[in-house]
């Protein structure tokens, strides 16, 4: 079973086609988890319009966050195999296929990804040589690789990443580098999203940097320390 994890604010200029390009490509036992975090826009209402019985949505929560509206989404999920989506991206036909067969031999896998306009035209045909995509737990520390809505993971990989750090700086950073220290991940070569940038986006994970070098710097620090606590936990258990 798949659980597909989607984290939904002000999304309704986007949502039916992304909806729809996740929709086409899973089968009926799976899931399509939507955690709506108090939209104004309509944005709960288009997609019960869809009337899809896969769709389990979650509306009327007051996060204010993004990394705590995935972190509710991804608590809801029973799939064996976790995909995160955007509400504004669009979906490669095979994606749901290549990323599966890429997690026989992994716990968590990344994909490339072009990325796209407002209206869907490409700025850039690559995310990973955008970025210098690659894996590596310092790497990724220093310069954060990890891409939510290009990532698939077992479910395992929710039994080392939660409950998220309440101030880990981003849900896909924290759950790359832990898929890094306990686990195997994979990069795959191949485009299998369209990664919209537009002027509502929650992420900047593209753009440039809104914060000062101290602010990244303090960042990196949190995100250090969690991690090493998280580690430190772990092996308290298994003792």
């Amino acid at each position: 079973m798949i659980s597909v994890c989607m984290a939904t604010y002000n999304g309704a200029e986007y949502i039916r086609a992304q909806v729809g390009s996740i929709l086409g490509q899973i089968s009926n036992d799976d899931e399509l988890i939507i955690s709506d975090d108090s939209s104004m826009d309509g944005t709960p209402g288009i997609i019960e319009q869809l009337g899809d019985n896969r769709i389990r949505l979650f509306r009327d929560n007051h996060f204010q966050s993004p990394v705590l509206n995935f972190e509710h989404a991804l608590k809801q999920a029973s799939g064996e195999t976790i995909f995160l989506s955007d509400q504004d991206d669009l979906w490669a036909p095979n994606k749901v296929h290549v990323m599966t067969e890429i997690l026989k031999t992994c716990d968590l896998a990344v994909s490339d990804c072009d990325v796209i306009d407002a209206s869907g035209r490409q700025t850039h045909p690559s995310f990973y040589a955008k970025r210098h995509s690659g894996p590596g737990l310092f790497k990724n520390i220093y310069k954060n690789t990890y891409l939510g809505c290009c990532m698939a993971f077992r479910a395992e990989v929710l039994d080392w990443a939660l409950p998220f750090p309440k101030d880990v700086p981003m849900h896909d950073m924290w759950l790359g580098t832990i898929a890094e220290m306990f686990g195997k991940t994979r990069f795959c070569p191949d485009v299998l999203v369209h990664y919209r940038r537009h002027c509502k986006n929650a992420s900047s994970t593209y753009d440039p940097s809104p914060y000062s070098v101290f602010q990244k710097m303090q960042f990196r620090l949190v995100l250090i320390q969690r991690l090493f606590e998280r580690y430190r936990q772990r092996k308290a258990a298994v003792q």
